[in-house]
Parts: structure tokens; C-alpha cells; sequence
């Protein structure tokens, strides 16, 4: 009893779970279930498996819930797999669903096609790189009944003694207060609020987003220390840290929207370091220009202190290794100007003053 859905074709998926439901009368799954649990994923099927893996083992009837993946590729590789797997759990359940995302670039997106085709009252949202512990499922579920509009569970990240820059980065997850790897809500609370906004085409501001979205909607919101993901850090290339500054250009956006609380809970003030690097950077060249040796002089070594400041910085509790220290320095010349020009890019693509 697998299913196959378009985001595009809300009305046919519609009529096949009418037809699936006529026909499968005796079926343990043929109910309208609690909960349906969404899943993004881009083009990393190996890691969706392990995730499936884990959701497919929770404690809470598999007759009650569905799983609906909804692949922002869309690829061939995890549309097999998904398939694959759905044939394997149709006779018991759960129910799982592939659901290709054509409409949309980014996780927000992806969401929004899964809990809009979803056939339940509530929804469960993780990625695909998480381990939903087995209590998971049921400790939302239980969490959501107290009658809130959403609840947010918790997130492990293991790491070892001395992480990389990038794994220390990752670890923010385990401090969030609000992130979609693990966060439940009522349809009729993501109605309400128009669930998510999908100009957040990148992983970064769109789980803030959802939250500011349900604060100001006077949406409560709870805590589930007892719904667990593991959310294991992916192996990344060198550098990584460059490409990810292109997402600051989301903070505008989310700042344009919540200003009061994207100062609150995210940010009081601009990176006042990386714009004295960058002004730093400007009066050297000008100085240079015009001759001026000794001001020339000054801004260059006012650069490498603080330059050297920053990756000091980021070295002070990370890995010490040769090559990781090596990345760690190339990357804190660059990353104050990425991180500067995104921002303002950001700024003026979303149309709002934001340093």
C-alpha cells in the first residue's frame, strides 16, 4: 500500500487515500492516523534510511501514525529507497509516504508539502540526519495533548573532547529552544500561522521563523525534555565555514519580520568585529593608494590582531589538529567578508536596513 504524491497534486493524493481506505476496510492501517511525522531530505538517502530506521522502531502504534518523506531533490536513489521501504511496512504499518518537491527549494518548503498532504490532526517534524529516540513519537504526542499548539523536544548531539569548528557549530542545535529537527505542532496551529515561510530556501532562520510566527500568534508552546532525536554531526569538506555564511543573508529576512524578537533571541546588535575587520581592510587600501605609509601601517596590523583575535577564538575550544588549525586561520581572513557581504545582500534582497 504504498504511496506516491506529488506536491503538486493535492487533489489526486486525496482520492488515493479515499480508494486505498474503500479498499483496505480490514486493514489495521486503514484509519486516519494520530500523527504524521515529516521528513525533508536532499539527496542523501543512506542518512534518510538510518532515520526511517529509528522511526519505524518507536514505541507508538504503527497503525497510528504515517511517515511522510518529502524529497527536495527529487532523486531517483531516495525515491527507490523510500519505496523500498514503504512496501516493506505496508501490511503493518506505518504507512510511508514519498512526496516529490518541485514547487520549492529548502527544508521550509519541503515541510509545508508534508503536513499539507498529511492526513492527521497533528504533525511531527525531523530531518533526515536525526535518530528519533524510541520514545519519541509518544512523548510528543503526550506533550501535545496538554493542549498547547506545538511543543519542542530535545536534541543530543555528540561530540567528542575537542570538536572541530564545524562540530562545535553544529552543537548549537542541543541549545536551541525551538528547532525543527524535532518539534511537533497542531494542524491547527500551523494553519493559523501559514505554516512555513519557504523564502527560507536554506536550513538557517526558518524553525525561528515558525516559532516568532506562533509567539505573536499567542500560540503556546512547550517543552518535551523526554522527546528525544540524536542528531549526529555529518562528515563536512574543508572550509565549510565559508558556504555557510551565504545563509546570513536569512537573518534579514527574519528581521524584517520580528524585529523585536530577533533581537531578544538572536542577535542585540550587528558582528561588530567582523565590520571592523572589514573597515580595517578599506582604510589599508585607501591608504596605500594615497600614500599614506604609516596609516597604511596601522590598519594592516589593527587587521592581523583582530584577524588573529578571531581564529584564536575559534581554536580556544576546538580541535588542535594541523589541519584543522590551518582551516581555522585560512578561514577567519575570509569569513568576515563573506559573512558581511551576505548580510547585506540579504538586506537588500528582502528590502530592509539591517547591518
Amino acid at each position: 500500500m504504498s504511496v506516491f504524491m506529488s506536491a503538486l497534486a493535492a487533489d489526486a493524493f486525496d482520492e488515493f487515500h479515499s480508494k486505498a481506505d474503500a479498499n483496505a476496510i480490514d486493514s489495521p492501517i486503514a484509519r486516519t492516523p494520530d500523527i504524521s511525522v515529516v521528513v525533508p531530505t536532499y539527496r542523501r538517502p543512506a542518512m534518510l534510511e538510518r532515520c526511517l530506521a529509528s522511526l519505524l522502531t518507536q514505541d507508538y502504534d504503527p497503525a497510528r501514525f504515517e511517515i511522510i518523506v518529502c524529497d527536495d531533490g527529487p532523486d531517483d536513489a531516495t525515491r527507490a529507497s523510500v519505496e523500498r521501504i514503504a512496501r516493506e511496512h505496508a501490511a503493518n504499518g506505518p504507512c510511508v509516504h514519498y512526496v516529490p518537491v518541485t514547487a520549492t527549494q529548502g527544508p521550509a518548503g519541503a515541510r509545508n508539502a508534508g503536513w499539507r498532504l498529511s492526513r492527521a490532526a497533528s504533525i511531527a517534524f525531523t530531518d533526515d540526519d536525526t535518530q528519533p529516540d524510541a520514545r519519541w513519537l509518544s512523548s510528543g504526542v503526550k506533550a501535545l495533548a496538554t493542549g498547547v499548539g506545538a511543543v519542542s523536544g530535545r536534541i543530543i548531539v555528540p561530540l567528542g573532547s575537542r570538536p572541530t569548528d564545524y562540530e562545535n557549530d553544529a552543537a548549537g542545535l542541543a541549545r536551541a529552544e525551538f528547532a525543527t529537527a524535532n518539534t511537533f505542532a497542531n494542524r491547527r496551529a500551523l494553519e493559523r500561522i501559514g505554516g512555513f515561510d519557504a523564502r527560507f530556501t536554506s536550513a538557517w532562520r526558518e524553525d525561528s521563523d515558525l516559532q516568532f510566527a506562533l509567539m505573536e500568534a499567542g500560540i503556546p508552546i512547550a517543552r518535551a525534555d523526554d522527546a528525544i532525536v540524536l542528531h549526529p554531526v555529518r562528515p563536512a569538506r574543508w572550509g565549510v565555514s565559508l558556504s555557510q555564511q551565504k545563509k546570513s543573508q536569512f537573518d534579514a529576512l527574519l528581521y524584517k519580520k520580528y524585529p523585536l524578537l530577533y533581537k531578544r533571541r538572536i542577535r542585540r546588535g550587528p558582528p561588530l568585529l567582523y565590520y571592523a575587520i572589514v573597515i580595517a581592510v578599506v582604510i589599508l587600501f585607501c591608504a596605500a593608494v594615497l600614500g599614506h605609509a604609516r596609516i597604511a601601517g596601522y590598519a594592516a596590523a589593527a587587521w592581523l590582531a583582530m584577524t588573529a583575535w578571531f581564529c584564536v577564538k575559534r581554536l580556544s575550544d576546538t580541535s588542535r589538529a594541523p589541519a584543522h588549525v590551518i582551516e581555522m586561520a585560512c578561514t577567519s581572513v575570509l569569513i568576515p567578508f563573506l559573512s558581511i557581504y551576505w548580510r547585506l545582500y540579504g538586506a537588500f534582497k528582502f528590502r530592509v536596513f539591517f547591518l
